[in-house]
């Protein structure tokens, strides 16, 4: 058993305690989260704190640190974000057998309330924000959210792993590689830049006399701006118009946007279920993936799969914006 599935409370208290050079009592509470390993701690003072042990091999040392480095530049923006700790050797990165952790004050909120067309206005002046504090530095060693460095090595992963068979490996290549196609083309002079990559409204926050707070920035990567937009959306870019006109009002109050981006939503929402496909295809022999997901891999389950992402592509070949664009139909 590997250190990582094998974190018993001492060796979580014992960690922290040297890495923070602080005293805590014996509260060890997990908390939801299969990526990683999460846990509320209690310094004897009362303090609360959430301690973060990184699945090894998923972010090394320095993609951790551009993670970090991003939610700190909103820190010091003043956007909520709960920012990792200092620890006691410098730094925010501890290491114990092999294991990145760090320590992040507990900051707990609600969630938000949309409430009419100002709800939609603060989401795009908090993603506007998030933004501008984003063009500040690179994240040298995240990954870059493109259709030929994300996606086609995911699609080439799949279908190499032997996880289709037969006709369905083959539908599966066909409209893969359609979307793709369809993808490379309108990434073309796309700007990227450091996203949160993972905007949805379950990860923001609202805190009674602070504002909206956003967590989770584990899947921060170098994307176009338009993911942190699109996830926050109610429907397919075609039914959330005006829900989209809202959130960029409110995002150009601290950020240009280029509208040409509008044309990557579905195109996004498309490799974002590649990229689920390809990331559970890593978790397959882990027994609490297969507890979650029991039926991943089955026929059943790639006829629905295969059948979502030709509705998608229908649905990219339907989008507005990218018939008003003339650049491919």
């Amino acid at each position: 058993m590997s250190a990582f599935d094998d974190l018993t409370p001492d060796r979580i208290l014992d960690a922290v305690e040297t890495g923070m050079g602080c005293s805590l009592t014996g509260l060890t509470a997990p908390l939801p989260s299969y990526i990683n390993r999460v846990y509320e701690l209690e310094t004897v003072s009362g303090e609360k704190l959430i301690a973060k042990f990184y699945r090894p091999g998923r972010w090394n040392r320095d993609a951790l640190q551009d993670e970090h480095d991003f939610v700190c530049d909103c820190a010091a923006e003043e956007i909520p974000v709960a920012a990792p700790l200092e620890l006691a050797g410098g730094g925010t990165i501890g290491d114990v057998d092999g294991m990145f952790y760090a320590v992040f004050p507990k900051r707990s909120g609600r969630e938000m309330d949309l409430c009419g067309e100002e709800g939609w206005l603060r989401l795009g002046r908090l993603a506007g924000r998030i933004h501008q504090a984003g063009w500040q530095r690179d994240a040298q060693h995240r990954l870059v959210m493109h259709p030929e460095t994300t996606t086609v090595p995911e699609i080439g992963q799949l279908l190499a792993g032997g996880f289709l068979r037969g006709g369905q490996a083959d539908r599966f290549k066909d409209v893969t590689s359609r979307i793709v196609e369809i993808a490379v083309r309108e990434f073309e002079g796309v700007e990227l830049q450091r996203i949160h990559g993972d905007c949805h409204r379950a990860n923001i926050l609202e805190r009674p006399g602070e504002g909206l707070m956003v967590i989770d920035f584990d899947d921060m990567v170098t994307g176009p701006a338009v993911q942190d937009i699109w996830l926050l959306l109610p429907d397919h870019a075609n039914n959330a118009r005006t829900e989209i006109n809202l959130i960029l009002e409110g995002y150009e109050q601290f950020m240009e946007f280029d509208d040409r981006q509008l044309r990557l939503i579905e195109i996004l929402r498309a490799m974002r279920i590649i990229y689920f496909l390809s990331w559970c295809s890593t978790q397959v022999d882990d027994f609490k993936f297969r507890s979650n997901f029991p039926d991943w891999g089955s026929d059943m389950f790639w006829q629905r799969e295969i059948a979502d992402l030709e509705h998608q592509y229908h649905v990219i070949l339907n989008d507005d914006r990218l018939k008003r664009s003339g650049n491919w139909i």
